[in-house]
C-alpha cells in the first residue's frame, strides 16, 4: 500500500497536534485520584452531571460511598439568578442577565482540604421580548444548561491540574 502526499501531510499534522498537547474541548487529563465521591445539594442536577462528565472523560471512578473514595468533591451550592439589565421606556424588561454560581471544595480521606472553597460564576445576557415569552423561557433553560456544562468543564480542568 502506497501513501500519497496528502496522507503523509495529514499524518504529520496529527502527530504535531498531539505532540503539542492539543486536546478537543471536553477532554481532560485524568484526575489525580483513582476514586472520587461527589456530594451535591439535593434536587440539583449538577451532581449527576458531574458524575457523568467524570465517568466519560476521565479514568477516575466515582464511588457511592465516601469511605471508598480517595477524595470528596463537595458542591456546596449551585444557584441560578436572573437580574434585570435594562428596561424599555414603558418600564418593560428588555434584557436579563442570567447568572450561575457554583461553590465547591475538595478534600481527601483525612479531611485535609486540597482545594478550598472556590466559586465559579458564569453570566449570559438574554434579550427579552413580551411577544416571545414561551420562546424566551425555552432559551433561558437552554442557557442555564449551557452554563452548568461550562461550570462542570471548568471544575474538571481545575481539578485535573492538582499536583499530589
Amino acid at each position: 500500500m502506497k501513501l500519497s502526499k496528502q496522507h503523509i501531510l495529514i499524518l504529520v499534522i496529527l502527530f504535531l497536534l498531539t505532540a503539542c498537547g492539543f486536546k478537543l474541548r471536553g477532554q481532560i487529563s485524568s484526575l489525580p485520584f483513582k476514586t472520587l465521591y461527589i456530594s451535591a445539594p439535593d434536587g440539583n442536577t449538577i451532581g449527576m452531571n458531574l458524575e457523568r462528565a467524570i465517568g466519560t472523560s476521565s479514568t477516575t471512578k466515582v464511588v457511592a460511598n465516601v469511605e471508598e473514595a480517595e477524595a470528596t468533591l463537595e458542591v456546596i451550592s449551585a444557584t441560578h439568578e436572573r437580574i434585570i439589565l435594562s428596561l424599555s421606556g414603558g418600564g418593560r424588561v428588555r434584557d436579563l442577565n442570567l447568572l450561575y454560581r457554583v461553590k465547591y471544595r475538595l478534600y481527601d480521606k483525612q479531611n485535609v482540604e486540597i482545594v478550598p472553597n472556590t466559586e465559579i460564576a458564569l453570566t449570559r445576557v438574554l434579550p427579552f421580548l413580551d411577544a416571545q415569552i414561551l420562546a424566551k423561557e425555552a432559551e433561558e433553560r437552554l442557557l442555564q444548561k449551557d452554563m452548568e456544562a461550562d461550570a462542570i468543564q471548568q471544575m474538571l480542568w481545575r481539578l485535573s491540574t492538582i499536583q499530589r
